[in-house]
């Protein structure tokens, strides 16, 4: 099982995607919620039901879910996963996952942080960075070019 919000898909949900894979015979992914993205890390750009969508059309995902309201780790009663694949920049504790499976009966669960995939937009705050440095430049050549960009229109 993986986790995630994932928001604006990238190279770096990809790579956790094939690594989490190769963790098990089958791979589950829940898709947080809107309001769990909002509640510990940022409001999503796109909305649940779209990255729903997007992650279950990814090659190594077999099934994929949304999140449940509330109890983060409710979901665990209903996959009862053999593995947690964490990325290697959640803010979940290893320790504090294995509490929750123990208490929930899965003794035999194992947390698996994975490492980080290096790439160029392995984030959706690079992507968003860089997105807001492209219409910044965007605006500077049209101020010196007097309004004459890629981005203006012809009708």
């Amino acid at each position: 099982m993986a986790t995630g919000v994932f928001d604006l898909l990238h190279p770096g949900h990809v790579a956790f995607l094939r690594e989490a894979r190769k963790l098990g015979d089958e791979l589950v992914v829940v898709v947080a919620r809107d309001s769990t993205a909002k509640r510990f890390k940022h409001s999503p750009i796109t909305p649940e039901s779209n990255r729903l969508e997007m992650v279950g059309a990814l090659k190594p995902v077999d099934r994929v879910v949304l999140g449940n309201e509330g109890d983060i780790f409710e979901i665990l009663d209903e996959i009862r996963p053999d593995v947690i694949a964490l990325g290697y920049d959640q803010a979940h504790n290893e320790d504090r996952v294995l509490e929750e499976c123990r208490r929930r009966g899965l003794a035999r669960t194992r947390v698996v942080r994975l490492p980080r995939f290096e790439g160029d937009l392995d984030g959706t705050r690079k992507i968003v960075q860089r997105v807001a440095d492209w219409l910044t430049l965007q605006e500077k050549i049209e101020r010196v070019e007097g309004g004459k960009t890629s981005r203006t229109r012809k009708t």
